[in-house]
C-alpha cells in the first residue's frame, strides 16, 4: 500500500490562510471586473494613484491570459488550497502522487504570479493592491508546499536540503516576498520619494 502523509496543523493553517487570502483578493478583483465590464468608466476603490492604479492593470491583456479574467481562475485555485488544508485540519493523510500534483499547482501558481508581477511591473506600469495580496500568498504557499514534499522525500533531494527546509522555509518565502518588494520599491523610486 502507497505510504500517505498528513501535515502539521501549523501547516494546514498555513494553506487555509494563504488559501483565503488569494480567494478574498481573487473576489474582490473579479466583483470589480464585472463593475468594469458594465460600466467602462468604473474606477476601482484600489486605483489610488497612476503607480497603485487596479483599474489600469484589470483593463490590460494580460488580466485575461487564457480568454478569461485571471481572478476566475483564483477563485478556483485558491479554494482547492483552502480545501487541503481543511482537510489536514481534519487528520487526512495523502499519497505521494497527490502531493506531487498538489506541488505543481503552486510551481504553476508562483510561475504564473511571477510573470504578472513582470508584467505589471515593466509592461503595464501600474500595480494592484489586490493582485499584491495574490503574489506574497501564493509565494508563501509555494514555498512551504515545496518543503513539505522535499521534506517528506516525495521529491529526491539531499539530505542538507531537507534540513535546510525543515528549520529555514521561513527564510526563503521571506527573501522572495523581499525580492518583489525591493523590484515594486526601485521600480518606482521617483515616484514614492517625491
Amino acid at each position: 500500500m502507497a505510504r500517505t502523509v498528513g501535515g502539521s496543523r501549523a501547516f494546514a493553517l498555513l494553506l487555509v490562510l494563504t488559501g483565503a487570502a488569494g480567494l478574498l483578493a481573487s473576489w474582490v478583483i473579479t466583483i470589480d471586473e464585472f463593475k468594469l465590464l458594465q460600466d467602462p468608466h468604473f474606477t476601482p476603490g484600489c486605483s489610488l494613484n497612476p503607480v497603485v492604479s487596479c483599474g489600469s492593470v484589470m483593463k490590460s491583456e494580460q488580466a485575461s491570459v487564457f480568454g478569461f479574467p485571471n481572478p476566475m481562475l483564483g477563485l478556483v485555485a485558491y479554494a482547492v488550497v483552502i480545501c487541503v488544508g481543511v482537510s489536514l485540519l481534519a487528520a487526512a493523510r495523502f499519497p505521494g502522487w497527490y502531493w506531487l500534483a498538489f506541488a505543481a499547482g503552486c510551481l504553476f501558481g508562483v510561475g504564473f504570479v511571477s510573470w504578472l508581477q513582470f508584467e505589471s511591473l515593466y509592461r503595464i506600469n501600474a500595480l494592484c493592491l489586490w493582485c499584491c495580496l495574490a503574489w506574497a500568498a501564493t509565494i508563501l504557499m509555494f514555498w512551504y508546499v515545496t518543503s513539505f514534499v522535499v521534506r517528506n522525500a516525495f521529491l529526491p533531494a539531499p539530505g542538507w536540503l531537507r534540513s535546510f527546509f525543515g528549520e529555514f522555509t521561513w527564510v526563503v518565502a521571506l527573501l522572495h516576498i523581499g525580492v518583489v518588494g525591493m523590484l515594486v520599491f526601485t521600480r518606482w523610486w521617483d515616484f514614492w520619494t517625491s
